[in-house]
């Protein structure tokens, strides 16, 4: 029913088309090796493979599509493993319906999508588990750059505010990441929030 109801809202989407529908967490794999989707929707509890497992396959294998995870559970710890899996997005199925179509435009541009309260509830338990760390050798332009992101803003929306190009967004948050050894947007945070760049 869930399946349905997801593709009812994206097939009504002008500009976006399924390639395929997958009754399991392998079978979901499978397919985006073969359809290489630029996004896939997973839920957290599949049959075979739960989503996690899946997201890990699935970016490992194919790691231009981006992963949206949903789920019944919305626990800070279970989101922090989505996105160090590889997602970029985490909604409640409560939710699901009245965000689908802005998460799927987001992660379409490679851009991080959570449901509101997340980026505050993960500061929080951030700020929870201490300390400063040592700064990193980061240029003020990345600084800024993460700073923009961690606080919610697209690359389109941090591009806007820098008055550079989103392609030059996108490569800073790469140089970035590379430069202080992080895969996701949950290691991230965490840079920006133990070496002050954001403040809660």
């Amino acid at each position: 029913m869930i399946r349905a109801g997801l593709r009812r809202i994206i097939e009504g989407h002008e500009s976006w088309r399924i390639c395929a529908e997958a009754a399991t967490g392998r079978e979901a794999v499978e397919l985006a090796k073969k359809f290489v989707p630029q996004v896939v929707i997973l839920d957290l509890v599949m049959p075979e493979l739960n989503g996690l497992e899946a997201t890990r396959q699935i970016k490992q294998s194919v790691p231009i599509t981006e992963v949206l995870i949903f789920s019944i559970h919305d626990s800070m710890d279970l989101i922090r493993q989505a996105t160090e899996a590889g997602a970029l997005g985490y909604l409640p199925k409560s939710d699901i319906s009245k965000h689908i179509e802005d998460a799927v435009a987001a992660l379409v541009e490679h851009d991080v999508y959570f449901f509101s309260s997340f980026v505050r509830a993960m500061l929080d338990v951030f700020l929870r588990d201490g300390g400063a760390g040592k700064i990193d050798p980061l240029t003020s332009r990345e600084r800024e750059v993460i700073q923009l992101l961690t606080e919610g803003h697209s690359n389109k929306s941090a591009a806007q505010r820098l008055n550079i190009s989103q392609k030059t967004v996108e490569t800073h948050r790469q140089v970035i990441m590379d430069k202080l050894g992080i895969h996701s947007m949950a290691h991230l945070v965490r840079y920006a929030v133990r070496n002050r760049i954001i403040v809660p």
